[in-house]
C-alpha cells in the first residue's frame, strides 16, 4: 500500500478515535506533531470541542510560540495559555538526564486542571510512534497524568505527520523539529533564563544570516557549538560564509564559536553523555 494511502488511513483512524472521545484538550507547542493533532481534532470535532493549551516559559522559543499562534488562528483552533515555572524547580534547574520529567510534570500539573476547568477531561499530546524508540523521560510524566498519545498509539510516524500536514496545508509540514531550549545545554550545566536567552539569540541570529533547516546552538560555557544540516555544511564551511556565521553568534553573546563537522544530530547531547547510542 502506498505511503500516502497508509497515512490517510491512519488519519481516518485518528478521526474515529477523537470522535469517540467527544472533546479534547491538546498540549500544544506549535511543533509539527501537536499542530497536526490540534488541526485534525478541530476539523473532526468542531470549534467548541477542542482547545489547544500552550505552556509558556523561558525554555519555550518565541519563534515556536509565534508559529503555534499562527496555525491556531489560521485553522480556527481555540487556544489557552499558561505560564510554567519549571526553572524554579531545583531538580529541573540542575539539568539531570531526566530533566524533561520535571518539566512535563510541571506542565501537566497546571495544564490538566485548566483543561478540566473548561470542561475537557480528555488530554492529549503529540507524541508520535518514532518518539517511542528515543530517550524521552517526559513521557513518564505524561503517563502518570494519564495524558493520551493517539498519534503514537495509532502508529503515526513523523513522515506520516509531515505528509498529512502538507495535504492539509499546515505551514508546519516542513518545519524542523525544535525541542525546548534547555536541550541545548549539556546535562549537569544549570538551566538559567540567561543561558536559554543566549542560545535563543544565537539561533535567531543564524536564521537571520540565512541558516535554514535543522539548526542547534549547543551551549558549552563561552563556546557555541553550532550544528547545521549535513547538506548545508559545505556552504557554511566556505570561508566567507563561516565568517558570517561566527560574527552572528559572537554578536549574540558567545565568545567562541565552533561549527560541528558532523552536522546536525538530534539528541547529540544524549550521545555525548551516554544516555543514548550514537
Amino acid at each position: 500500500m502506498p505511503h500516502d494511502t497508509q497515512a490517510a488511513d491512519k488519519e481516518a483512524s485518528l478521526a474515529a478515535w477523537l470522535t469517540a472521545r467527544g472533546r479534547v484538550a491538546v498540549g500544544y507547542s506549535g511543533g509539527v506533531d501537536s499542530a497536526y493533532l490540534a488541526v485534525v481534532a478541530r476539523r473532526t470535532l468542531g470549534a467548541d470541542r477542542v482547545v489547544a493549551i500552550i505552556g509558556r516559559s523561558a525554555s519555550y522559543p518565541a519563534e515556536q510560540w509565534a508559529m503555534a499562534r499562527r496555525v491556531a488562528e489560521g485553522f480556527n483552533v481555540a487556544v489557552l495559555e499558561l505560564d510554567t515555572e519549571e526553572l524554579a524547580d531545583p531538580r529541573y534547574a540542575a539539568n539531570p538526564s531526566n530533566r524533561c520529567y520535571f518539566c512535563k510534570t510541571e506542565l501537566w500539573g497546571k495544564l490538566i486542571p485548566l483543561a478540566r476547568a473548561h470542561g475537557f477531561d480528555c488530554i492529549v499530546d503529540g507524541t508520535n510512534a518514532d518518539d517511542l524508540s528515543d530517550y524521552r523521560p517526559g513521557a513518564q510524566a505524561a503517563r502518570e497524568h494519564r495524558v493520551a498519545s493517539p498519534l503514537a498509539d495509532l502508529g503515526f510516524t513523523k513522515d506520516d505527520i509531515r505528509a498529512r500536514s502538507r495535504e492539509l496545508g499546515l505551514p508546519t509540514w516542513q518545519q524542523p523539529s525544535s525541542p525546548c531550549l534547555s536541550s541545548r545545554l549539556p546535562y549537569g550545566t544549570g538551566v538559567t533564563a540567561e543561558r536559554l536567552a543566549l542560545v535563543e539569540r544565537a539561533e535567531r541570529a543564524l536564521r537571520d544570516v540565512g541558516v535554514q533547516g535543522d539548526l542547534r546552538v549547543r551551549y558549552h560555557d563561552d563556546l557555541a557549538r553550532v550544528e547545521v544540516s549535513q547538506s548545508a555544511l559545505a556552504h557554511w564551511l566556505a570561508p566567507e560564509n563561516a565568517a558570517r556565521l561566527v560574527t552572528a553568534v559572537r554578536a549574540a553573546g558567545f565568545a567562541r564559536v565552533a561549527l560541528d563537522l558532523r552536522g546536525f544530530r538530534s539528541g547529540s547531547l544524549n550521545v555525548l553523555h551516554g544516555v543514548s547510542a550514537a
